[in-house]
Order: structure tokens, then C-alpha cells, then sequence
């Protein structure tokens, strides 16, 4: 077994730019006469024998592309993998096993092959061991799992006792793929007549008659997952299903999803909000690793026991660690008793957009502080932030907005020619340990923003906005596209940013564990999406929290170990005992 992997991303390594593979002539190995980095089969880029690298760290440090990575692997992985790309590519370790009536999650980072190993599972990817260009027979398949659930699961899939439907992540592709309106996609796809109960369990009914390339990405998500459930099928896998969504609409499609499990059907969910895993799942695998190099599948876990794991980083039966670090969902103690300072206020403000009306009665933001925005889509979040930002302007009321304005809107722009050190040059020369360095945005660098993946792009977009000199910043979903990890880490610079430089920031999210997190105070949005939106509040935690639960008809509790949020079993004693003593959050 091999110590060691070497990965070279092919769009950052320029050989002949570097000075004709600089890696090469820098290589310890190679000075000795052998070839542990050569030209590459196309000789336009380098390749590295893993047998022969000492994993002496020269090559990656020394690339001026950042294009390589050197990692020792575990030493617990006996195997070849279960999938690699390519020489020098990402490599995926074991499967994650589904289990009939139960509902599996998968969660972890982003870049450690979560859509891989959903890919594979869903016979959309044939598995190579490691054999690159070489066929892999079912017989090599059995032999690698032998012994194990997944081989079981293996021979169904061979024996075609397995049917499968995939809902993919990349929901925005659809209208690129399908041209007509929603009834027409939904009616192509119907196998049993099931449309009509699918399309009122999923609230489709409003734009069933629209073109597809006209609905929004909550709609298009909601869609997708009609279109998946309503394919024949006994396994389901849904690749960020909550994506888009509001918490309303995520609540939603995990109890849409946990209907699904049934003795012989199985869902499998990789899913990033927390609080809706928790709640969708009876299982949970972790996956681990080093993004874009290597990911491992751990074993499956309970729910709870999984994700509580997968915060403490350590997984006790494989006596593995594999972050540094616990996440924490301690509080920092209440800012009582300091001096409340006056930044941002409005009072009776309307405006009305088409249809929609949007009302905001009277409130105050102060200096220092991070506020919450809870809400609907459609109901006003985004335009109300508009109207802070100076970007929109209300038809009636009163405004107090003379400071200066920081904004990162919802949708994020991607024609830009730019690198990332070109348009995040302020960060970097001022945030650098502040806000470039946590936010991982180094080795993008020399990447044009064309280039960025979603997570990229978000995390560019938030370092943007912090770095600006303002008074207020407005951040609209920053968790959207993000891995659990990055989501944490982004709240922390959040919260460091708004406490050194004594700045108020308001954040407009869908996650419930990111906000609960992050916010001092909440401003809530009720009415009815696409015609009223009304805003209330700034609310303490606390009241807001309850009268926003209230509304969606949840409770939450506090886990003992992680202190994370959980929503409570509807009608569990728990649940019951905090409804009747109208403590919706945490009684």
C-alpha cells in the first residue's frame, strides 16, 4: 500500500510557465537520477510517482500555481481505492451503505467526493480501484467488498434487484437540459400516475403551468426532487436537497423525504444544514479527508451519535481524528450592560413592488452588534436589505441610514474577467489573518472569478464585503453553496469582524444553526410570499426565535454534548412539555 498521494490540479499547472517544470528541476529524487516528476503523458503537465515521492514538501511550496498536493495518507487504509479520477487525481475511499427503510445522510466537507460516492452508488459511475484505463469486472467489484454490507448491496445492484433515481446537486442545469413548462418535465418522467399527490405534497401547484426556465431555484429544487420521486425507484439519492429553500420549505422536504423510507425503499441525502439532517436522517455517515485529494467514507452511525462525531472531529471507533479542532456551539456571553448605540433606524416604512407590499413598522439597529434575519422567500428579506443598502428606495416612511454601506447581495456576479488577488486587493492587504487567511481564499489567487465554484465564489463575495470600509454590512444568504465546516468558519469572521472593528452586521440565512450561532438579535418576516411581507423586530434572541418557531409549528432544544440546536419529535415529551409552556427555543 502506497504512503503517500500526490494530486496536481490540472487547471492551475503551467509547466512551461513556472520555467519548464520547475517542480521537476527542484525534486530531491529527480536530482539523483530517477523520475518521480516527469511531463505528463500529454506533455502539458507534470506527473509525480507516488512510489518514488518522499513526500519531502519542496515541489508544493515552490510551485508558484499552487497546483500541488502531498498528503501521507492514513494508516489505517489497507485497500487500493474504491475510485480514482487519474494519475495524480482525487482518489475516494469505501462507500457509504444504505439501508432499507431507514433514512442515511452523508455529511462533510465539500471536495471529499460525496457526489462520487453517490454517483457510484447510483450505477452512474462505474468504481476502478485505482486501475485507471484498465476494465473492472463485477467479479473485482464482490472481491473488494467482500464480506461486507456493501457487497450485499453490490449483488443487488448486479442482480437488478436495486432501481435507482438521482437527484443531482446542480438543480440550475435543468432548464438548460429541458425545454417546455414544469406539468410537461413532471408528466415525462410520471411512471404511476402519482403527479397530482406529489405536486401537493410539494407545493407545485402555483407554477405547474410555467416555463421551466422561468421558475425560481426554489421552485426548480422542489421540482427536481417531484421529478426523482416520481421515476420507479426503490433507492432515492438526493444531493443537497434543501438547497434554495427556505427553512419553511426545508422542514417540509425532510418530512416529504423520511415518508419516503419504507421497508423496501431507502432514501440516501447528502445534505450541509445541520439542524434539517438531524432532523430528516436515522443514520449518518461522515465523510473525511483532504479536499480535492482523498475522502473516506467512515461507518454508519445514528444520527445523533454521527453528527456529534462529526463536530468533535474524532471518530471513536476508528480512532481517527481528523480535525484539529471541536465545533462549539457555546455562546459568548450576552453584550448586558454596554453602552447601546444608535447606528441605523426607520419607522413606517412601505414600499410596493408589482404586487408585493412590503411593510416595516418601526426599529432600531445598534453600533456592535450582528442581527438575524428570518423569513420566507418571497416575503421582502432581500428588498428590505435593498433599502438599507441605498439600492432601493421606499415608497413612505421614515429612514435613518446616513452611514456607510457594505453589501453582498443574494445572487452573485460572475462575468468578471478579474483574479481573485485582483478584486480581493484591499482584503489582502489589510484582513489577510482577519479574513483571507480563515476563509481558505490563498490559493485561489491566480483563479479568475469566471472559474469559482458557487462555495468559491460565496466565500470571495463575503471576504469582499467584510474588507470595505463601512458601518453596516449586509450579507444576503452567505451560507448558501457552503459545506457545514465553512459555514462555521464564516460565522466566526463574522463575528471577529463585527467586535474588532465595532461594526453592526446584518445577515439574512435560511440555516438555523448559522443564524442561532451568529445573531445577538432577529428581525422576522411574516405575511404571504409574492404578495405582503411585514417586518418585526429587532427581537431579543430569544422572542424572536419563539415567535418565528411558532410559525413554522417546531420546537427546539439545545443538544447535551454539542450544544447544538435540534428540532424535537413532534409530540415527544419534550416537545409537548415546551409547547405548553409557550418556550418554543430551548425550554
Amino acid at each position: 500500500m502506497k504512503k503517500r498521494i500526490a494530486v496536481i490540479d490540472r487547471e492551475k499547472c503551467h509547466p512551461i510557465e513556472c520555467g519548464n517544470y520547475l517542480c521537476a528541476s527542484l525534486c530531491p529524487v529527480n536530482r539523483t537520477g530517477a523520475d518521480c516528476i516527469t511531463p505528463g503523458e500529454d506533455d502539458t503537465k507534470a506527473r509525480i510517482d507516488e512510489v518514488l515521492c518522499t513526500g519531502c514538501s519542496i515541489c508544493p511550496k515552490r510551485c508558484p500555481f499552487g497546483a500541488i498536493t502531498i498528503i501521507n495518507l492514513p494508516d489505517t487504509l489497507k485497500k487500493s481505492p474504491v475510485h480514482r479520477y487519474g494519475a495524480n487525481m482525487f482518489e475516494l475511499y469505501s462507500l457509504p451503505t444504505p439501508l432499507f427503510g431507514k433514512v442515511t445522510g452523508i455529511v462533510g466537507k465539500n471536495g471529499l467526493g460525496k457526489t462520487t460516492a453517490l454517483k457510484i452508488i447510483a450505477d452512474l459511475l462505474k468504481p476502478n480501484f485505482g486501475k485507471f484505463g484498465e476494465d473492472v469486472s463485477f467479479k473485482d467489484v464482490i472481491q473488494y467488498f467482500k464480506g461486507t454490507e456493501t457487497q450485499k448491496f453490490m449483488e443487488k445492484v448486479h442482480n437488478h434487484e436495486i432501481s435507482f433515481s438521482y437527484k443531482p446537486q446542480q438543480v440550475d442545469l435543468i432548464p438548460k437540459k429541458f425545454k417546455g413548462t414544469v406539468k410537461e418535465l413532471l408528466k415525462s418522467v410520471d411512471t404511476n400516475g402519482k403527479l397530482d399527490d406529489i405536486a401537493q405534497q410539494l407545493n407545485l401547484h402555483n407554477f405547474l403551468d410555467t416555463d421551466i426556465a422561468k421558475v425560481s431555484g426554489g421552485e426548480l429544487q422542489r421540482v427536481a426532487m417531484a421529478a426523482s420521486v416520481l421515476k420507479d425507484a426503490n433507492l432515492y439519492l438526493f444531493d443537497e436537497p434543501t438547497s434554495y429553500l427556505d427553512i419553511k420549505q426545508r422542514i417540509n422536504i425532510s418530512q416529504f423525504i423520511q415518508s419516503l423510507a419504507k421497508p423496501d425503499t431507502a432514501p440516501l441525502v447528502i445534505e450541509h444544514d445541520l439542524v434539517i439532517l438531524d432532523h430528516m436522517t436515522d443514520l449518518v455517515n461522515i465523510m473525511y479527508g483532504f479536499e480535492g485529494v482523498y475522502g473516506i467514507v467512515s461507518g454508519v452511525k445514528t444520527t445523533r451519535e454521527g453528527i456529534n462525531a462529526f463536530l468533535e472531529g474524532f471518530l471513536k471507533e476508528e480512532n481517527v481524528r481528523f480535525r484539529d479542532r471541536a465545533i462549539s456551539f457555546e455562546k459568548s456571553d450576552d453584550r448586558g450592560g454596554t453602552q447601546l448605540q444608535k447606528l441605523v433606524a426607520w419607522k413606517d416604512i412601505q414600499t410596493k413592488l408589482g404586487k408585493f407590499s412590503l411593510k416595516a413598522h418601526e426599529g432600531i439597529l445598534h453600533k456592535n452588534e450582528i442581527v438575524g434575519i428570518l423569513g420566507e422567500n418571497g416575503i421582502g428579506k432581500t428588498s428590505f436589505i435593498k433599502i438599507l443598502a441605498g439600492v432601493l428606495k421606499p415608497d413612505s416612511g421614515e429612514l435613518d441610514t446616513e452611514v456607510r454601506v457594505a453589501y453582498k447581495p443574494q445572487y452573485l456576479d460572475t462575468e468578471s474577467d478579474a483574479t481573485v488577488l485582483e478584486f480581493l486587493q484591499d482584503a489582502v492587504s489589510q484582513y489577510h489573518n482577519q479574513i483571507i487567511k480563515p476563509l481558505s481564499i490563498e490559493k485561489l489567487f491566480s483563479q479568475k472569478l469566471t472559474e469559482l465554484s458557487g462555495g468559491q465564489l460565496q466565500r470571495v463575495a463575503i471576504a469582499h464585503c467584510l474588507s470595505q470600509d463601512a458601518e453596516l454590512f449586509l450579507l444576503d444568504e452567505p451560507s448558501a453553496y457552503v459545506d457545514v465546516e465553512q459555514r462555521l468558519l464564516i460565522s466566526k469572521v463574522i463575528k471577529n469582524i463585527a467586535e474588532e472593528r465595532n461594526v453592526t452586521i446584518l445577515v439574512v440565512d435560511h440555516d438555523l444553526m448559522f443564524l442561532d450561532y451568529l445573531s445577538d438579535r432577529l428581525i422576522v418576516f411574516s405575511g404571504t410570499p409574492a404578495k405582503e411581507g411585514v417586518l418585526k423586530g429587532p427581537f431579543d434572541m430569544k422572542e424572536g426565535m419563539n415567535m418565528f418557531l411558532q410559525d413554522l409549528g417546531i420546537t427546539l432544544r439545545r443538544d447535551v454534548s454539542s450544544k447544538r440546536p435540534r428540532i424535537n419529535k413532534l409530540g415527544s415529551v419534550k416537545d409537548r412539555e415546551q409547547r405548553e409552556n409557550d418556550s418554543w427555543y430551548y425550554g
